[in-house]
């Protein structure tokens, strides 16, 4: 078997990915990833619907990262295209964002009416702080898994001490950290 549907790929487990399990897959993600939809997209994609291998899903959300707009998003693109043409990536997307939009429009009405009180602010700095660590909390479990050249690991060091600890300008930092994770990379596929 070529782990080909008609031109469509079948999921790490070798099975059929159907556009029902795409929407349904991604409204999960949504639904559970507001705020930091990463770490929930990983889950539902690897462990939970085992789509994608670790480095599939890795390569995936690294091509995301690179094109302009959020990685999730890209990611759910990419996907949705794998496993079921343009009629995927349409129900990845509208899956994805169909609950944050709900979730947004009602925050957003209820933080204006109550934002100047205190706790609300501290309750805001409270989910962003956790957000942040379910990012480096997946960040680590991937890198583990897929074991990294050290080479890729002193490109991610360089640009947390850059961006986190310098506040440098993304874009030179950027310019100058693209062709080392290149570099990285080729360097990793010759090992």
């Amino acid at each position: 078997m070529d782990g080909h549907t008609g031109g469509l790929q079948r999921g790490a487990g070798g099975q059929v990915v159907s556009k029902s399990d795409l929407f349904f897959g991604f409204l999960k993600i949504g639904m559970l990833g507001f705020g930091g939809i990463a770490p929930w997209a990983r889950h539902v994609i690897i462990e939970e619907r085992r789509w994608l291998t670790e480095k599939e899903f890795a390569a995936i959300l690294g091509v995301g990262q690179i094109l302009p707009g959020p990685n999730t998003m890209n990611a759910a693109v990419m996907i949705g295209d794998r496993f079921q043409g343009v009629a995927g990536v349409l129900l990845c997307l509208l899956g994805q964002m169909l609950v944050p939009l709900f979730i947004v429009t009602a925050l957003g009405a209820i933080y204006g009416r109550y934002a100047n009180i205190p706790w609300v602010s501290a309750a805001v700095v409270g989910a962003a702080a956790g957000a942040a660590g379910l990012v480096m909390g997946t960040g680590l479990k991937m890198a583990r898994k897929i074991k990294p050249a050290p080479l890729a690991i002193l490109v991610t060091v360089a640009a947390f001490f850059a961006e986190g600890i310098m506040e440098w300008p993304l874009v030179p930092v950027v310019l100058v950290l693209v062709p080392l994770s290149v570099i990285a990379a080729a360097m990793e596929r010759r090992v």
